[in-house]
């Protein structure tokens, strides 16, 4: 048996074998035999020469590979593509672009940037136990700086101060105990009003939690359900154990990467952005094989078409 790889360039020999690819995938998905995934059949016949299998039950689809379900369906590019992709993004304190990417795989950029968003989707936490003991929330504010536009642009997207013409996000991170380190939940939401971040926090903590926030008025009333600590940036940033520099050093982390890396990031795409990097927060304890077996484990029925990633909108500018 070939030794697991701990490194990108083991990674890169140990799955360039199309057998060892279809065996991670197959073992990962049906640790207890391979079964249909339409009708859940075990006694489905396997193809080896096409590395699929057949269900004896006559439904449509009857043919399927263990790409089926998964981020990977559909896509020409092989397993062993796919999985340095995972282990690159997954591993790059800063993240990786869709440009690097195009380079190192051999893919066109296009193709690079729509598997990175289709392996956030994999990164992204599924239903997490509420947080508890002491938190902390926090939110901010994400768009390009006025000083980097060029001055014609400067006139029509800057209409105000501070948020305007910005996408907000809110944090909230429960701070490190004896037995696990802080981890943390981001999401983007559409404001910063009190009917927006306190049902937030109410669906992320547990009733009784001591949460820290600043004195921004959207977070008055917590007092009710939550031990309620404040405090205010007009004073001071720390009081004792009452601040909120630690989901403040996630914000610092998530804007270095988007302006160091991608540069700049559509609202409509930010939410994976924000999922990439808190699995790499809440995942840095691990070493880089265990961060790339947790995406890889978490990419069955989570598929994403390139329509869906697009939207309606219009085709953002890849990075």
């Amino acid at each position: 048996m070939k030794t697991e790889p701990t490194t990108l360039i083991q990674a890169i020999k140990h799955f360039a074998d199309p057998a060892v690819t279809h065996e991670t995938i197959v073992g990962l998905r049906w640790p207890n035999g391979v079964h249909c995934p339409t009708c859940g059949r075990t006694d489905v016949r396997f193809i080896s020469t096409r590395r699929m299998w057949e269900c004896k039950e006559k439904h449509p689809k009857k043919q399927f590979s263990s790409k089926i379900g998964t981020i990977f369906e559909d896509s020409p590019l092989g397993l062993d593509k796919w999985f340095s992709a995972i282990w690159m993004i997954a591993n790059c304190k800063n993240g990786i672009s869709s440009y690097e990417m195009h380079r190192a795989l051999g893919v066109t950029q296009k193709s690079a940037w729509f598997m990175l968003h289709r392996i956030r989707l994999a990164m992204q936490a599924g239903s997490i136990l509420k947080m508890d003991t002491e938190v902390e929330a926090d939110e901010s504010f994400l768009g390009g700086l006025s000083k980097n536009m060029h001055k014609a642009k400067r006139k029509t997207a800057i209409k105000g101060t501070g948020g305007t013409n910005k996408t907000a996000v809110m944090g909230i991170l429960q701070r490190k105990t004896s037995k696990k380190a802080s981890r943390v939940r981001a999401v983007v939401i559409p404001n910063v009003k009190a009917a927006t971040l306190q049902p937030e926090i109410h669906a992320t903590v547990e009733p009784g939690t001591i949460v820290h926030t600043d004195a921004w008025v959207g977070y008055r009333g917590l007092s009710h359900d939550f031990q309620h600590e404040v405090i205010d940036h007009a004073i001071e940033y720390v009081n004792g154990t009452v601040h909120t520099n630690g989901i403040e050093n996630f914000w610092s982390l998530l804007k270095r990467t988007i302006k160091g890396t991608y540069v700049s990031v559509e609202p409509f795409h930010l939410g994976r952005y924000l999922d990439e990097q808190s699995f790499r927060f809440n995942e840095r304890k691990d070493n880089d094989a265990g961060r790339f077996k947790t995406v890889l484990s978490s990419v069955f029925d989570k598929r994403l078409t390139y329509k869906e990633l697009i939207g309606n909108a219009a085709e953002a500018k890849p990075h």
